[in-house]
């Protein structure tokens, strides 16, 4: 028997009749409208999933209302630690310097076969960001994704190229060179 199944239908329609309210609730809680409404769909489908936790359905209503509080802490919580993260990813491209123009134009000749061999997207994120000296949002709307998604992809980007050139350059990867030997990447 499916967690939907036990909660009778008066209950389920004590819940539909009270979501004006559950609305209300949400929206002076959260950012938005839409999230509000993002919170209490999701919560209504969570709600009949654990319907079977439910002692006494006269108190439906008052335990939806229990659900809600819980959805917006997690709501909270997953913005918190995303913002975080972002934060996290955003702090290298403030500290990150510029190299002068005659290092600019001298980048180890192996970099440029070893993005040849990153995904795509993260092809991209380097070429806008890095070598073209974009920011975040150019990258976002060219790529047509939110700044944050920029930041992480940038970042993945980033890693991917730094483990190939560590693999392929070896310790010159460490120590820096101008001078490159490496040997080619083979596609």
């Amino acid at each position: 028997m499916s967690a939907v199944s036990s909660l009778s239908p008066a209950a389920i329609q004590r819940l539909v009749d009270s979501h004006r309210r559950f609305l209300a609730f949400l929206e002076r809680r959260v950012e938005s409208r839409a999230v509000a409404e993002d919170i209490r769909q999701s919560a209504f489908v969570r709600g009949l999933e654990r319907g079977a936790d439910l002692r006494d359905e006269e108190n439906v209503v008052a335990w939806f209302y229990r659900v809600l509080r819980n959805a917006v802490i997690d709501h909270y919580r997953h913005r918190d630690s995303t913002q975080r993260a972002i934060e996290g990813w955003g702090k290298e491209f403030i500290t990150h310097e510029a190299p002068a123009v005659e290092v600019h134009q001298e980048i180890c000749a192996c970099i440029v076969d070893l993005m040849d061999s990153l995904k795509p997207e993260y092809r991209e994120a380097i070429r806008i960001v890095d070598l073209d000296d974009g920011s975040l949002n150019d990258l976002a709307q060219q790529s047509g994704i939110t700044s944050g998604n920029a930041a992480v992809r940038v970042h993945r980007a980033r890693e991917a190229l730094r483990k190939q050139v560590r693999s392929v350059c070896g310790s010159c990867a460490e120590h820096g060179c101008v001078d490159c030997c490496c040997k080619p990447v083979n596609k």
